[in-house]
């Protein structure tokens, strides 16, 4: 990995890191849904231009189910789920949590494909679930009222990206990887867009609130896809998905620094141990980070 790609992945968890920092500016003052849905719509929009000036890569309408599922999985239910989340974990809480979504991962592949996980995957699964207890159990975040139902909420999240992952891999041959972004970005779009009729009208919003909704659209969405896509053309995509390690670690920086949120020993053990056990159980190995 060269320099200009160390820095993109850099960016990149910083970005997606950044995604519960704003959650955390918007959800409290518009509610769950309408932060989730503005950003999926401004998502979409952003990558509809991007498709028209830079990837030109047109939509097939004939994969229009593939569009519906993923936009349902990898998009419109777990921002909906992190919405629900965000009105009571810290940023820090909630970007800890994610990192299990490579766990879920392996789990929904030894299911639904058929790969078997080897004993150090067992191992790294088994280490991240007592990971997650420790947070759980034992955080200060986790005690606060609601806070179960918030976890479960992240956790339903992170398995919504695993399922989505799955069929993603399932269906490869059939979808550009940009183009099945793209798709499912609009499908989500059109699946959310019903609950804003019934979503109870918002007080005044802040500009702080509407700024970090158009952040997560713009920024932690579409431009985040496109730095995902370079990464993946440029280091392939094993090497790109260390991002995983990498986002917690920002997720934690932007809320200590910015919104005051304070991390005790409980939460950098249970953070250690889920993301320990997320690298035994998807085989990670910094020596080969180099390598396509």
């Amino acid at each position: 990995m060269n320099t200009a790609s160390a820095l993109r992945l850099i960016l990149l968890a910083a970005i997606w890191g950044a995604s519960f920092l704003f959650m955390r500016l918007s959800v409290p003052v518009l509610g769950p849904v309408i932060p989730a849905a503005g950003r999926v719509m401004v998502g979409a929009a952003f990558l509809g231009t991007a498709a028209l000036l830079w990837v030109r890569t047109p939509l097939q309408r004939t994969h229009w189910r593939h569009y519906a599922i993923l936009g349902l999985f990898n998009t419109a239910l777990p921002f909906l789920c992190y919405g629900l989340a965000a009105r009571t974990l810290t940023a820090s809480l909630m970007s800890i949590l994610n990192a299990t979504t490579p766990i879920w991962g392996a789990l929904v592949a030894a299911v639904w494909l058929g790969v078997r996980p080897t004993l150090k995957a067992a191992c790294g699964l088994l280490l991240g679930v007592v990971g997650v207890a420790v947070l759980v159990g034992l955080d200060s975040a986790s005690s606060a009222p609601g806070a179960g139902w918030a976890i479960a909420s992240v956790l339903v999240a992170t398995f919504c990206y695993a399922l989505a992952s799955s069929y993603g891999k399932r269906h490869a041959a059939q979808m550009p990887p940009f183009a099945a972004a793209h798709g499912s970005m609009w499908a989500a779009s059109a699946l959310m867009a019903p609950l804003l009729l019934w979503q109870p009208a918002a007080p005044v919003a802040s500009g702080i609130a509407v700024g970090a909704v158009l952040a997560l659209g713009v920024v932690c969405t579409g431009a985040a896809y496109l730095l995902y896509f370079r990464l993946v053309q440029d280091i392939g995509p094993a090497p790109t998905l260390t991002v995983t390690f990498l986002i917690p670690v920002f997720g934690v920086l932007w809320g200590v620094l910015l919104l005051g949120e304070t991390i005790g020993h409980h939460t950098l053990v249970g953070a250690a141990l889920v993301l320990v056990g997320t690298a035994l159980a998807t085989g990670f190995d910094p020596r080969k980070l180099g390598r396509k």
